[in-house]
């Protein structure tokens, strides 16, 4: 939630810094001067927001795919160890069932 505060906190800042930007250029220059200034700070507000957006999501997704690449390995492991128990019971049971036609044709 701080974190979330201090984003919010910094676009603020940067609101604030366009306002007095525009309201620099039309003292100085005119209407047309504040529109490029509004217009320009605009852009760099959105270009600012998008790449702290998409920089978190890439800090926040790191993390997720090394937890999902552990827990597809541990899968993994465990599917062969399941594969090896049931390879284990067939061989037992082929033993067995040879061994006991072996057995029932001597008799």
């Amino acid at each position: 939630m701080r974190k979330a505060l201090s984003g919010w906190h910094s676009a603020t800042l940067i609101v604030i810094a366009i306002a007095g930007e525009v309201a620099q250029a039309f003292r100085d220059h005119g209407i047309t001067a504040a529109l490029t200034a509004l217009i320009g700070g605009t852009m760099a507000l959105i270009a600012a927001i998008t790449r702290k957006t998409f920089t978190n999501e890439a800090l926040l997704d790191r993390p997720d795919r090394d937890r999902i690449d552990r827990q597809r390995s541990e899968d993994r492991k465990a599917e062969g160890d399941r594969l090896d128990r049931i390879e284990t019971d067939i061989r037992s049971m082929r033993d067995m069932l040879f061994d006991a036609f072996q057995r029932g044709g001597s008799d």
